[in-house]
């Protein structure tokens, strides 16, 4: 890989920390709101994900290969990574796992209002919702998508279009490979 592309996974890795950081934060302020807790995986399922999180995962992953996975179809709708209902790639999960269970603030498809998603766990006597104590999911998917374009500006090995993603489960063939 070169050293565009590489600086590209570290700028990815820097706005990650950002986001488990707030993610941490919120968790602990909602903490009396969310059902979420060690073991839970109601969210969790396969997804795909852009080029530089697919491929910053993956040298993550090489550098320290999980100690179990399962060998699921590229469209399988489980995680193969997901064993006993704990994630064994946790460290080096994507944004959305990150922020799964936390009210999530975006705008609408029209673009005219902010909606508020949430797990249907979470939050069932809560409803004191704003900007301080959301996740602004448009705020950081942009930056996770300015990045990507660089990335995958820069990224030799394979081409990739700025909206292309890849899905999880294809981290096991390329461990292997």
């Amino acid at each position: 890989m070169n050293d565009k592309a590489q600086n590209e996974l570290e700028r990815y890795r820097a706005l990650r920390n950002e986001v488990s950081e707030l993610s941490e934060k919120l968790a602990k302020l909602h903490k009396e709101e969310m059902a979420c807790k060690k073991g839970c995986s109601e969210c969790c399922m396969h997804f795909s994900v852009l080029p530089v999180e697919y491929f910053s995962i993956l040298q993550e992953l090489k550098a320290n290969p999980p100690k179990e996975y399962r060998e699921l179809d590229e469209e399988a709708d489980d995680c193969n990574f997901l064993i006993n209902d704990l994630c064994q790639i946790y460290q080096s999960r994507p944004f959305i796992c990150r922020t799964h269970g936390l009210p999530l603030l975006f705008m609408s498809q029209d673009g005219d209002e902010w909606e508020l998603s949430t797990c249907p766990l979470n939050f069932t006597a809560f409803d004191d919702f704003h900007s301080e104590n959301t996740y602004p999911q448009d705020t950081y998917n942009s930056k996770l998508f300015l990045i990507n374009q660089e990335f995958v500006k820069n990224y030799e090995a394979e081409k990739f279009g700025d909206f292309d993603m890849i899905s999880m489960n294809r981290l096991v063939s390329d461990l292997k490979g």
